[in-house]
């Protein structure tokens, strides 16, 4: 369609409803001829659209899901691809011709959280807001609201509604801002990462009602009240039963007989005392209901789901209704018949630097190729810092259609000035307005969220299973007995039934009656891990509700784990499902008695003890693993407790803050299940502890669950596995994104075969010298943390300690001797302070010559109208041209500076800071910083490959001053300095201040956009962010996959490696990949197999080297070319002759010994020995390695 210039028009606001999302998205474009250009349009809700005629393939394209490919894991482990054949076929068999992109994103482990300040005391009463402030007004069915006339000679200025001008919040018009609403940043951090301030807020003035208090109940529960809501009201006028106990991990035996939401209250309430948890055990009457923002329904009739839905449709409450039967789960979302989302995916906003922007209709621009732009058509983005076209600059929010990889076109810039250069295009979130059916509207006519493309058919089949099952319960008043053949058959009956009433649209021409048969047996479970997993979802759809932020499920999900049942499908009968009176009643219904033994009797390590940790511990004491007479699970963790965990690492109370997390995890769940045999430990895991997790330890598991926060650790702990053949149970989460991956010995890949794409560095020269972005200075300010904090102090210390410092010194690369010595210097004469008036003016003049003196000197080797040869200037593209600041008390970022400085330069010496302002700012009117002037041939490297081709040469003589200038260490008695190691979650500490301060001031020299404390915080600590919603669902599916490792399960289609995205939501299974096979003459053989040779001898005497070479040689026909163990090298054909020699007569453990210059520890009994080999015709070949076993 050619675009029209820009006019005033009425901006089009598009709405997004459950059940218009098939035919809107029919049509090949919503946006009328009259809107001129791609963008400007009104913010009020926007959709991408596709030409798709099924509305469950649809939900791939508003939430722009990228299936091809999935990224690999980052610290998560693996994701899984989604084929382009599987694509292909869905466009064929929905008609599909379009599948947006999922941008990237990578999910690393979480980081270890240092706050430790505790939160205060519940200060607020639960007020809720009252049914008269809440909007039950209709969704308007116009396109097009009036909005503000265009800016003037702005061709892209089209109708700015004052929709877009607004912060949008929720439909029930709760409040936007928050004001009155403080938000504990140490207590919230993580999950401040993943819904940021405002949203946070609108959680704080929402009250929730939780009705059913079972094990999904208290999930949904839990989560939501660790995520922050204003009150949580919990309702059941049921009491506990034996099959509760199975999930339900806040009822204990005692319990039974008792209210479930009475018993569950006071342990509820623990978890975070900002929200008020209060029960309810009477009628849901109307006036209860509409006291509150969201009703969450569990284990509820259907009859009760349809009237409470009528009532909460109507008046404005938001509605969750969500079961769990077994392997089965459903969830149902009614937001209202309006909805304003302020974020559909919690991404980023991306930027790019501009290089060209044509005159055209449309106006195309090109971006720096630094780095693709990244942008999708459909975006909005907006204009800054251009110049010449400065019409763009300013401009409301442009839509845009991306064209190539560093292009994409606008609207009509033909009457704009020239471009010149310059600029920054940045993304925008336009809000998007939603509309929900009812329940009931939705019961006849659903729209579905798939959650496995690989039972792309099955949620309309349980959509009937599950009516067909609340008929059932209506009628028996019961569930249906686990695996009875009678209440199967009426189920099917009953199932039919519902199908035949069905609309068209939802009728299945063949039911599938062994679907139903299976809800039928196992409909009566309670299942912890299916808990976990619904109930995570169900507990983020609620904040969803709450805040506006990210996709709300449109609007029913259904989920099974049906490959969790055993793959002989004749072991399982109603007698061993019977109910025993006994806490795992809920699970052995579902999988019998046997499973349940195994279970019991499994000895499993837990590597960690954070988010994960705690929710798979919670899981263990629930499925009942290790809690068996031969038993046990280990778990291990060094780290200790600070605040900021107890947001989503829910075994921990405020009362344990600085105790060992594993321990008192350990303590905390053996009151779930006093039966759990669990053993705590405080290691780390690696090279450094196989003494203690050696091999008798590693023979003894049964399997490992990974639970850690960095990816060494867990590519140790892959290793460990393969080499024990252990299987491996490995987790992660980022935000609303979390993945698993499941590891089994001889079946699957391990978690190393693949590598992470490598991360972005930003080069040197851009650090020191050009920086373009806020990271830049952020990273600069964490390198200028550590250059002046920790890395002097530790030389320091070093020098004064070790006698063959200057030896070891001397050894270093390049310029590395002379930069020691000169900061040795520094520190111990030119600079050692000996008062805090001495840090105060060392404070002040290195503010001078990092944000004053150096920015002069750059501009005096490259002046601001500076050209290069090919004459562009050089101030262009991504470097931005500085200027030098000057110095002004009054300045609040100016003095934080100096403030910051000055006390860790104290702390660096032990001396006593100060927090006087005041005092700092009379010290420094005494202090005088001479005037600089640059100097003539200094060299400013342009390029890191500038850098690199400079040769590092310094002056021996310069060095030989040096060491002559310095005190000896004798001169120094009793003296050191004390490093600084980096704290983010301090806000006393004075490291957050200085990084702020020190960032801002260089983004200030390089006019860059000042970034707040908030936001410097997750950058320069690299802070992983999380909530306790996404950790929740992932370890219900880790679990999921336990239950198949347990029972022995032999197929790799049998197994699910898992990514899912909340946010969006996305969901994505697949079957694990199995391992790489190669080959050696005939021999096969993948990561799981070794060669395993007996190094002692009949006689008792261990093998020779020569001994080792030979039997490769005559029983495998290999000719070993070169052995190592680890980084020693054993033996080599290229070895000198007298070595060869004297090493060929030696056994295998006296050569490591003496290569490695270390004694085999005790707890070894076999060396991994790397081979490099040769066929018979003397071509290289490749193995595997060698297990050398030694006692």
């Amino acid at each position: 369609m050619p675009v029209q210039n820009c006019r005033p028009v009425p901006a089009p606001v598009l709405e997004l409803s459950a059940g218009a999302l098939a035919s809107s998205a029919s049509q090949p474009s919503l946006w009328p001829a009259a809107t001129g250009c791609h963008g400007a349009t009104s913010a009020a809700a926007l959709v991408t659209t596709s030409s798709c005629h099924d509305p469950s393939a649809l939900l791939l394209s508003p939430i722009s899901v990228n299936l091809l490919p999935l990224v690999r894991k980052g610290g998560l482990g693996a994701w899984q691809q989604f084929g382009r054949g599987e694509v292909q076929e869905a466009r064929e068999q929905h008609g599909c011709n379009q599948v947006t992109h999922l941008r990237s994103c990578f999910c690393y482990p979480t980081e270890r959280n240092q706050q430790v300040e505790l939160y205060p005391p519940r200060s607020r009463a639960g007020d809720v807001i009252s049914a008269s402030r809440m909007s039950s007004l209709p969704l308007s069915k116009k396109h097009c609201v009036s909005g503000p006339d265009p800016k003037s000679n702005s061709n892209c200025s089209s109708a700015c509604s004052e929709t877009f001008k607004m912060s949008s919040g929720p439909a029930n018009e709760m409040p936007v801002k928050g004001s009155e609403t403080d938000i504990d940043e140490g207590l919230y951090s993580r999950q401040l990462y993943v819904l940021g301030h405002e949203a946070m807020k609108h959680l704080q003035t929402s009250s929730v009602l939780v009705s059913g208090l079972r094990g999904l109940g208290v999930e949904i529960a839990k989560n939501i009240i660790l995520g922050g809501v204003k009150a949580v009201t919990l309702h059941d006028q049921g009491t506990a039963q034996w099959t509760d106990l199975s999930s339900q991990f806040y009822l204990r035996e005692e319990d039974i007989g008792k209210n479930r939401a009475e018993v569950s209250q006071p342990r509820l309430a623990e978890l975070n005392s900002y929200v008020p948890v209060s029960t309810y055990t009477g009628a849901l009457a109307e006036d209860f209901l509409s006291g509150f923002q969201v009703v969450v329904l569990t284990n509820t009739p259907l009859e009760d789901q349809l009237q409470v839905g009528e009532f909460c449709h109507s008046h404005g409450v938001k509605l969750v209704v969500a079961d769990t039967r077994g392997l089965f789960g459903q969830l149902f979302c009614d937001f209202g018949e309006e909805m304003i989302l302020t974020d559909t995916n919690g991404e980023q906003p991306l930027s790019a630097m501009v290089s060209m922007v044509t005159k055209d209709n449309p106006g195309v621009v090109t971006c720096l190729d630094e780095a693709q732009h990244g942008f999708e058509s459909g975006d909005f983005v907006s204009f800054t810092e251009v110049q010449g076209m400065s019409e763009l600059n300013g401009t409301c929010p442009i839509e845009i259609k991306v064209l190539g990889p560093y292009t994409f076109s606008i609207c009509d810039t033909s009457g704009f000035s020239d471009y010149t250069r310059g600029g920054i295009v940045s993304q925008v979130k336009v809000p998007k307005k939603i509309s929900f059916k009812s329940l009931l509207a939705s019961l006849a006519e659903p729209d579905f969220v798939t959650t496995d493309f690989a039972k792309y058919s099955r949620p309309a089949l349980l959509h009937i299973g599950f009516q067909a099952l609340h008929q059932f319960c209506a009628q028996y008043g019961r569930l249906p007995r686990p695996h009875n053949e009678e209440d199967a058959t009426e189920l099917v009956s009953l199932a039919q039934a519902v199908n035949a009433r069905a609309l068209p649209a939802v009728q299945q021409d063949n039911l599938d009656e062994d679907l139903i048969r299976k809800l039928a047996y196992v409909a009566a479970g309670d299942l912890a891990p299916i808990n976990a997993f619904i109930g995570g979802l169900a507990a983020q759809e609620v904040m969803k509700a709450c805040s506006g932020k990210f996709m709300p499920i449109m609007q029913w999900l259904y989920f099974d784990a049906l490959e969790c049942l055993p793959e002989d499908k004749e072991t399982l009968t109603e007698d061993k499902c019977l109910a025993c009176q006994n806490r795992y009643d809920g699970q052995v219904a579902v999988f019998g008695s046997d499973l349940q033994e195994k279970l019991g009797n499994q000895k499993y390590f837990l590597v960690g003890a954070g988010a994960l940790g705690c929710e798979l511990l919670k899981n263990f004491a629930m499925i009942g693993l290790g809690c068996g007479e031969h038993g046990k699970v280990t778990i291990t963790d060094m780290d200790t407790i600070e605040k900021s965990n107890l947001n989503r690492q829910f075994l921990f109370r405020p009362w344990d803050v600085t105790k060992l997390k594993s321990d008192t995890a350990a303590k905390a769940v053996r009151q779930i299940n006093p039966h759990i045999r669990v053993m705590s430990h405080q290691n780390r895991v690696g090279p450094d502890t196989e003494h203690i997790y050696d091999d008798d330890f590693f023979q003894n598991l049964d399997g490992v669950a990974n639970a850690l926060d960095n990816v060494d650790a867990r590519m140790y702990m892959d290793r460990r596995c393969v080499y024990y053949r252990k299987p491996l149970l490995e987790s992660g989460t980022l935000g609303t994104k979390g993945n698993v991956q499941v590891v089994i010995p001889f079946l699957t890949e391990s978690y190393s075969s693949s590598q992470d794409p490598p991360e972005k560095s930003i080069p040197i020269c851009t650090l020191k010298n050009f920086p373009n972005a806020i990271e830049h200075t952020l990273q600069w300010a964490r390198d200028e943390f550590e250059g002046l904090f920790k890395q002097p102090a530790e030389n320091v210390n070093q020098y004064l300690l070790d006698p063959k410092f200057m030896e070891q010194n001397m050894r270093l690369a390049g310029t590395q001797p002379l930069e020691v010595l000169e900061a040795l210097q520094r520190s111990l004469v030119l600079q050692r302070p000996q008062n805090w008036a001495d840090c105060v003016t060392w404070a002040f003049h290195h503010w001078h010559a990092q944000y004053s003196n150096t920015i002069q000197q750059l501009l005096h080797n490259f002046p601001p109208d500076q050209v290069t040869s090919s004459g562009v200037p050089f101030w262009s593209g991504p470097k931005r041209c500085p200027h030098p600041l000057v110095f002004d008390v009054r300045n609040s970022l100016h003095l934080d500076y100096v403030m910051a400085a000055a006390n860790l330069f104290a702390q660096t010496y032990g001396l006593r800071g100060s927090q006087d302002r005041a005092a700092v700012a009379i010290l420094l009117q005494s202090v005088q910083i001479p005037e600089f002037t640059p100097r003539s041939g200094v060299k400013i490297h342009v390029s890191d490959q500038e850098l690199q081709n400079t040769g590092a040469s310094f002056d021996d003589s310069r060095l030989r001053e040096l060491k002559l200038m310095l005190p000896s260490p004798e001169a120094l008695p009793g003296f050191k300095m004390y490093p600084i190691n980096f704290e983010k979650d301090d806000d006393s500490n004075f490291h957050m201040d200085f990084i702020v301060a020190a960032s801002n001031l260089r983004a200030e020299n390089y006019n860059i956009a000042p970034a707040d404390r908030h936001k410097s915080k997750l950058i320069a600590g690299k802070i992983i962010p999380a909530i306790a919603t996404t950790t929740a669902a992932i370890v219900g599916l880790v679990c999921l996959e336990m239950y198949k490792v347990v029972q022995g399960h032999q197929k790799l289609e049998s197994y699910k490696n898992s990514f899912i995205n909340l946010a969006l939501p996305f969901f994505s299974f697949s079957e694990p990949l199995p391992p790489l096979r190669h080959q050696y003459y005939n021999q096969e053989w993948t990561l799981w197999d070794r060669f395993e040779v007996q190094g002692l001898q009949p006689n008792g005497e261990e093998m020779t080297l020569k001994q080792f070479l030979n039997y490769f040689k005559t029983q495998h026909k290999l000719e070993i070319t070169m052995l190592s163990q680890g980084v020693c090298m054993l033996y080599s054909f290229f070895m000198p002759a007298t070595k060869l020699k004297e090493r060929l007569d030696q056994p295998i453990t006296e050569i490591v010994s003496r290569v490695s210059k270390q004694k085999l520890g005790h707890h070894v009994r076999a060396l991994v020995l790397e081979l490099c080999c040769n066929d018979e015709s003397g071509e290289d070949i490749e193995v595997p390695y060698v297990q050398y076993i030694i006692c």
